[in-house]
């Protein structure tokens, strides 16, 4: 399908502008990881537990992933009611809720405070902005508001890692290193755009078209294979599952080598700085698994939070281009509001 032609879809049904949105995610994330914060320096945490549900909690995967690969102490992401029972005030609790009324959120937090936690609260309003700013301990910080929280990821992962850049506890890139990343993304973020972009993300989507959808990746890049099934479900109104390498080699691999080619759409995720052995593995799936939908997504990038990044936004465009192609409203969720009402009244 041509450009002019996903232009088109794109008025017709894109009614809440995802695609202005994920237009600006570069923006948002600049903006956000830029805010002047007044945060002491404190290194003397065991761990960092990252609540948050949905569009809020993707940011705490990779969060994980970044100090999985680089940093000096674990980070737990919890997407739940309550707290895990191992938990105590020597964590930092970082709670992420784009409306700020996420109750699953709101719960953990109130266990956190009065168990005598620390924790640092993100949204945009909402309950959770009431329940830390009256507490003298603890912090809050505000994130523009009025848009999906999907659609919100450069807002939040950008205010997550700002804050865990002036806490000290994910090492932060220089002023030049991080201001060529950001130009690099916008420049991607320009190729991959359904107007005007190179159309990859339309071929690829067009790929997917009533097909079994399989995200896969080294584990690396998990948490944007994760956020890119997530997208699917809810941009493009499809199933779609993630796995990683070398764990699917281990179980998965059996299922996908003995479905029709046909049936099947498979989107690797692939990077310079992955293990050798992973390598020729996804290399092994690509000559012996018969598929003739399969696309390898390189993920480039000089830094890791690049390469996820990138990986994050071209994903974004793909399951747009989806939505569309399936003429659905990439912005639509109504059985997530329904199930809210219905919550609402119990």
């Amino acid at each position: 399908m041509s450009s002019e032609d996903m232009v088109q879809l794109l008025k017709k049904l894109d009614i809440q502008d995802m695609a202005g949105y994920t237009r600006r995610f570069i923006d948002d994330f600049e903006q956000a990881v830029n805010s002047k914060l007044d945060i002491q320096k404190d290194i003397d945490w065991t761990g960092v537990l990252c609540l948050g549900m949905g569009g809020s909690g993707a940011g705490g995967m990779y969060l994980s992933t970044l100090a999985d690969h680089s940093g000096g102490i674990p980070f737990v992401v919890w997407r739940d009611y309550g707290l895990p029972s191992w938990w105590g005030p020597d964590w930092l609790i970082i709670a992420t809720s784009y409306s700020g009324n996420t109750e699953e959120t709101l719960d953990g937090v109130r266990e956190a405070l009065e168990s005598g936690g620390t924790v640092i609260g993100i949204s945009s309003g909402g309950e959770l902005e009431k329940i830390i700013s009256d507490n003298d301990d603890c912090l809050y910080l505000s994130v523009p508001g009025g848009q999906m929280p999907r659609s919100a990821f450069g807002h939040l992962f950008g205010m997550q890692l700002a804050t865990c850049w002036e806490i000290g506890i994910i090492e932060k890139p220089g002023v030049k290193e991080l201001s060529s990343m950001i130009e690099r993304l916008r420049s991607l973020s320009i190729d991959s755009d359904i107007s005007g972009g190179n159309g990859l993300v339309t071929s690829v989507a067009e790929s997917m078209l009533g097909k079994q959808i399989g995200i896969i990746t080294p584990t690396v890049l998990s948490s944007a294979g994760r956020r890119f099934t997530n997208q699917l479900n809810e941009n493009s109104d499809v199933f779609a599952r993630s796995s990683e390498l070398p764990e699917m080699n281990h179980n998965e691999i059996v299922a996908w080598a003995s479905s029709e080619s046909n049936e099947h759409s498979l989107i690797y995720f692939s990077c310079n700085e992955i293990h050798p052995r992973i390598r020729s593995r996804m290399n092994w799936m690509l000559e012996n698994i018969e598929n003739n939908n399969s696309w390898i997504i390189d993920c480039e990038g000089e830094s890791l939070l690049e390469r996820l990044l990138y990986a994050s936004h071209i994903s974004d465009w793909i399951s747009i281009s989806l939505a569309l192609l399936q003429g659905v409203d990439p912005s639509e969720m109504g059985s997530i509001t329904d199930l809210k009402v219905h919550l609402s009244t119990i």
